[in-house]
């Protein structure tokens, strides 16, 4: 199936496996749950990015950092959801959130293992199960912005910069 793109709406039946935090050890995780972003994102505004791997070098040092330093400048432009997906089980995702200093549901720590997103509607690495460094923003069901970068080490339309800036 091809990338959503621009004025597509969200899919049904998109579900996640997620891990919420609760707490800060990142030792200790509870049971992965199934997160139905299709029913739980219904009427809001969020932001998807997707990374090829939890803990990778340029995930960890230049992707994920900016979204959590600017959260609030997200909130301040109307966004409900800010979320993180890769291929990483639910417990890699939940100690990854803990480990940068997130806090109960401000980033949405999010396993694509349960209906496949990136293979489905976004975009796949190409190597392997791996997901593509992407980012997609959907307002009310309506995707509003979706891109991705050319080159798996690239973090440029799929940052928060350039996601804040076409919000």
């Amino acid at each position: 199936m091809a990338p959503l793109k621009v004025g597509d709406v969200f899919p049904d039946g998109v579900k996640f496996e997620w891990a919420p935090i609760t707490d800060s050890d990142p030792t200790a995780c509870g049971r992965p749950q199934e997160y139905d972003a299709s029913k739980e994102w219904k009427g809001k505004k969020v932001v998807l990015f997707s990374v090829p791997g939890a803990f990778t070098p340029g995930c960890q040092a230049r992707h994920l950092p900016p979204y959590i330093e600017n959260i609030d400048k997200f909130k301040q432009k109307g966004v409900d959801v800010v979320a993180v997906c890769a291929s990483n089980d639910a417990w890699v995702m939940n100690a990854w959130g803990k480990v940068n200093g997130v806090k109960n549901d401000d980033i949405l720590f999010l396993s694509d293992t349960k209906t496949f997103f990136s293979k489905e509607h976004g975009w796949a690495a190409g190597m392997g199960d791996r997901n593509g460094r992407w980012a997609m923003v959907f307002d009310n069901g309506k995707v509003i912005y979706a891109e991705n970068e050319k080159s798996p080490g690239d973090v440029e339309v799929s940052g928060a910069e350039a996601v804040l800036s076409k919000l």
